[in-house]
């Protein structure tokens, strides 16, 4: 139906359509959005290998079409005591409020890099496509991937990081707006104030690499998806868009701000995690930051929020909660994510008929 498409003929899926990978989303939604010919991806930075495992399972058990498996890239940073006093100094407020005990041992899932032991798992799995999040593994991680025969996406904010993943080798990528919910791939530096929108950025990376394209930020409806491939993209990568569908499983405060969310409503912090990312404005963002040089480095930001989102998420708040969503937030839409997936790709191929 789409005709000549660099994207089909690496990927063997029906439609150039990609849900993007977001921690909480589990295998329901990747499994719904592959079975309608879409592709699937499951977010493992936050799980363990063995976890890895169960989820990749439990998708299997419900699709047999192609998925993706998304991993971090970062590179740790040595943890700054004083820095992370500070910070636990200025939250003491906040545990007061809520009565908590600021000095009680926190547990949470951390975001770690992919390393040989993800490997392993990856290897053991052969997921058709494995992609990467602030750029790529070191070589001798990523060589025994391309030895499998997965196909390696990886993202870019700028096209200088575009035509880096393009010198080392991916096979198509992602071309990650401004306008996107989530994380900036952003790994080569940069100010997230300057980072550039979707339809800006497209075309140009479109013009600097060799590669197929994926368009991704502000993507949510069939008019985007016709507007990314008229600048050249070769399939989209869609988050936002699925948040609301009943197989994303995110929780009641995360699905009540989306539904009340306006085009302005979202902004890029980076007191939530210590990396920037865009989410819907809430009390943390806006008594805390939205961006703060002191923040502590990614991810132990997110370790001294966890109670304070945990008891205000009890309550039924998502003030401290990562509410991460794009621009296009309104346009999500409350149905099943088989169903989004296929309505997408036929009324954006209506449109790209009719141009």
């Amino acid at each position: 139906m789409w005709g000549p498409n660099r994207f089909l003929d690496l990927v063997p899926v029906q439609h150039p359509i990609i849900q993007a990978p977001m921690i909480g989303p589990k295998p329901a939604l990747a499994a719904s959005v592959s079975a309608a010919g879409g592709l699937g991806s499951l977010a493992c930075a936050a799980m363990t290998p063995d976890l890895v495992r169960t989820e990749v399972a439990a998708l299997r058990a419900r699709s047999e079409r192609p998925f993706n498996l998304n991993f971090f890239c970062h590179a740790p940073e040595a943890p700054d005591a004083a820095r992370e006093a500070a910070w636990r100094g200025r939250l003491e407020p906040y545990y007061a409020e809520f009565g908590l005990d600021p000095a009680a041992p926190i547990a949470m899932a951390q975001r770690a890099p992919f390393d040989a032991a993800m490997l392993a798992v990856v290897v053991d799995l052969r997921p058709p496509v494995v992609s990467f999040h602030f750029g790529l593994p070191e070589p001798n991680l990523l060589s025994p991937l391309r030895a499998l025969g997965c196909r390696i996406l990886a993202s870019a904010t700028t096209v200088r990081e575009a035509r880096w993943l393009a010198e080392r080798g991916v096979d198509a990528i992602i071309a990650q707006g401004a306008e996107a919910g989530g994380h900036r791939g952003t790994f080569l530096g940069g100010d997230p104030a300057t980072q550039v929108g979707t339809m800006a950025l497209v075309p140009q990376v479109v013009d600097a690499v060799a590669v197929p394209v994926i368009a991704a930020g502000g993507i949510a409806d069939a008019r985007g998806i016709a507007a990314a491939f008229m600048l050249g993209a070769s399939a989209v990568q869609l988050g936002t868009a699925y948040l609301l569908t009943t197989e994303a499983g995110l929780s009641a405060p995360h699905r009540d701000a989306l539904r009340r969310a306006r085009d302005e409503d979202t902004t890029i912090t980076n007191v939530l995690t210590g990396k920037p990312a865009r989410g819907v404005i809430n009390r943390a963002i806006r008594e805390l930051g939205p961006l703060r040089a002191d923040a502590p480095v990614f991810p132990t930001a997110a370790i001294g929020l966890q109670p304070l989102r945990i008891e205000a998420e009890r309550r039924g708040s998502g003030d401290f909660s990562p509410l991460w969503a794009g621009q296009a937030a309104p346009l999500a839409r409350d149905i099943d994510a088989g169903r989004l997936t296929v309505e997408l790709a036929e009324q954006a191929l209506a449109l790209l008929r009719r141009a």
